[in-house]
């Protein structure tokens, strides 16, 4: 296939999709032009299958945030702005992987290791998402990730046990397309690991500077990502 030929295919993926989530009011306009500024970096670094990573972690979201929306706005769970997301969400759950990909890009002796990273911010990012959003519908019960006390509901830093469950799921979604992307070997586990270990790292955050107005959930979602791609990146050296 010519690079030509991938540049049209992406273009005919990204444009189109963006477009689509705009009218369907899941995206902002700014948010849209921002994920396909993101998907191009992302593609320069990884190829398809990196963007097939950003498509996944936006499919699996975006349903997450929709599933039972009508009795998480009875229960005061939903997502503000109807769960359409801005340019600052799009940036803070995928900018690492963009640079992730702009690195891997430019630096093509570390490729492999710039790729892994960009699989493990996503694996955070989607395990965020899955856990907070699935889990605040079917936890039973619900605990303080800094005290491990019990705690309510939806509050910033409160985890379950289901959620993470379903966080880790998503997690191995993501390791998933990245090992049909560039072969399966033990990144399966590492890019697993990173996902549970940038989610923990949200709920830590969550629990305590969130809590405290020191950093908004944005900058709490971009350190989850920047945590998820150290990790990857870490095993990736160690393991």
């Amino acid at each position: 296939m010519t690079p030509e030929l991938q540049w049209a295919i992406l273009l005919v993926i990204l444009l189109p999709g963006m477009a689509l989530s705009v009218w369907a009011g899941k995206l902002t306009l700014p948010a849209g032009l921002t994920g396909v500024v993101l998907g191009v970096l992302i593609f320069l670094g990884a190829g398809f299958w990196g963007v097939g990573e950003l498509a996944l972690f936006f499919v699996l979201g975006t349903g997450a945030s929709a599933w039972k929306v009508a009795e998480k706005r009875r229960l005061g769970l939903a997502e503000e702005n109807k769960g359409r997301r801005t340019a600052g969400q799009a940036l803070a759950n995928a900018g690492v992987a963009g640079l992730a990909g702009l690195l891997a890009w430019a630096w093509p002796a570390q490729q492999p290791l710039f790729q892994v990273m960009l699989a493990g911010s996503f694996a955070a990012a989607t395990a965020d998402t899955l856990s907070s959003e699935l889990g605040n519908m079917y936890g039973r019960r619900y605990y303080n990730a800094w005290t491990w006390r019990p705690d309510t509901r939806g509050l910033n830093g409160v985890v379950s046990l289901e959620g993470t469950l379903l966080g880790l799921a998503g997690s191995l979604l993501i390791a998933v397309v990245y090992c049909l992307g560039v072969g399966w070997s033990r990144a399966l586990v590492w890019v697993l690991v990173a996902g549970a270990v940038g989610n923990l790292a949200d709920s830590l955050l969550g629990a305590t500077v969130e809590r405290r107005a020191y950093l908004n959930n944005n900058a709490v979602n971009a350190l989850n990502t920047a945590v998820g791609a150290l990790t990857a990146g870490l095993l990736y050296w160690l393991w």
